[in-house]
């Protein structure tokens, strides 16, 4: 059974193996384990594709970055047109609250990254913000933003 989410209600393929339930991911083109994290993630790709016109070839799920010589992995990446990182998502379970330790995780990925856009989520609460590197500044967005409002 999948949690209900702050979130349209999506179609996704689903299968069984065994004991464990996959989720099909289309950005990575293949089956994913069904976690709640999983859950969340899929569910929020979706949205940004349907709902706020992000395109699906400029989206990236858990690309692997260097931050201070550790490997990390954003969970989702949306890239500009001229392969620049742009937005970032950061997924939690939906029984996770947001808390200050889940927006240092994005904005310590952020420092590698400097991307002007950051969201965190566990599918219930969403929060998303425009940074200002120069400023040194972020302000919280009223609503997750379509592709063409940002600043590309």
């Amino acid at each position: 059974m999948t949690p209900s989410l702050n979130l349209p209600v999506f179609q996704f393929n689903i299968q069984r193996e065994g004991k464990k339930t996959k989720i099909f991911d289309d950005i990575r083109k293949r089956f994913i384990i069904l976690t709640p994290e999983e859950w969340v993630r899929q569910n929020i790709i979706r949205f940004l594709i349907e709902e706020r016109a992000f395109p699906k070839g400029l989206i990236a799920v858990e690309k692997e970055i260097i931050v201070n010589q550790l490997k990390k992995r954003p969970d989702i990446l949306v890239y500009r047109n001229n392969g620049t990182p742009l937005f970032m998502v950061e997924c939690k379970a939906p029984e996770v609250a947001i808390s200050q330790a889940t927006f240092d995780q994005a904005a310590n990925y952020n420092i590698k990254l400097k991307l002007p856009y950051l969201m965190v989520t566990n599918g219930i609460q969403h929060y998303c913000a425009s940074i200002n590197f120069e400023n040194k500044s972020f302000q919280f967005l009223k609503q997750i933003p379509h592709y063409n409002e940002l600043e590309l």
